[in-house]
């Protein structure tokens, strides 16, 4: 892929997200719940649950809703009961999408994201059909202009499994999915602070998409992001949509 638009990407991405902050809050409650549910309600031994909490902190929701989400997973709370699925398709140019769902409504959901998919011209897939393309890891991305070096050796002694120089100058840092706390606070006592950290599916491969195509692959993605039983949604597509 052509890396000048890695960094442009993942700005629009963050933006796009802090535009939804209501919408994050919503999903992260119900991510917590699920976490603790599954798990328990300990941070120290609740992987999932630790890295639900650090994003809900991350932005900024109160300690009194994390703690409500958490004691309602535990059972100390009435909770509604959601089922996780993945529903995972093609976009534009056949380029991979993956769709994680948390729902009390299961045939609601699929008509829903079924319906996202066609009206912008993709389509849902079998299960399977395009999960081997992801990675499960966590991603830091970092500003160009960093002293590269200094962070891959910082990056590297933290236990992070890969760093990643792209042509715009930014740089990732890709770590184990539950270690990326670790990894990140380390990073950051270094004095490396990244503008962008997630546990994601990372695509092996991803397919640029310039001009109309990016355009309609944005709106099957925005489509997708737009219903209230998704939590995430992940592309190989990179997009280079026109100023």
């Amino acid at each position: 892929m052509a890396g000048h638009s890695k960094w442009a990407n993942i700005k629009h991405k963050k933006a796009a997200a802090d535009a939804k902050r209501g919408k994050i809050f919503t999903r992260l409650i119900k991510e917590i719940t699920v976490a603790a549910k599954l798990g328990g309600g300990d941070l120290g031994s609740n992987a999932r649950l630790r890295l639900a909490v650090d994003k809900a902190f991350d932005n900024n929701m109160p300690k009194d809703t994390v703690e409500r989400a958490i004691k309602r997973g535990s059972g100390e709370l009435d909770a509604v009961n959601y089922e996780e699925i993945r529903y995972e398709g093609y976009g534009i140019g056949g380029a991979a999408i993956m769709v994680d769902c948390l729902t009390d409504n299961r045939v609601r959901t699929v008509a829903d994201v079924r319906h996202a998919f066609t009206k912008y011209g993709g389509n849902v897939g079998t299960d399977g059909c395009v999960a081997f393309q992801f990675t499960h890891c966590g991603q830091m991305l970092f500003a160009p202009g960093i002293d590269e070096d200094a962070l891959m050796e910082a990056a590297l002694e933290a236990g992070a499994d890969d760093v990643v120089v792209n042509d715009d100058g930014s740089i990732e840092v890709i770590t184990p999915p539950y270690e990326m706390t670790a990894v990140r606070e380390s990073l950051e006592k270094a004095g490396f602070k990244p503008e962008f950290a997630e546990v994601t599916m990372k695509p092996q491969n991803e397919v640029e998409l310039t001009g109309d195509d990016a355009v309609r692959m944005q709106k099957i993605l925005d489509a997708l992001e737009s219903l209230d039983d998704v939590q995430d949604v992940y592309t190989s597509a990179v997009l280079v949509l026109p100023e």
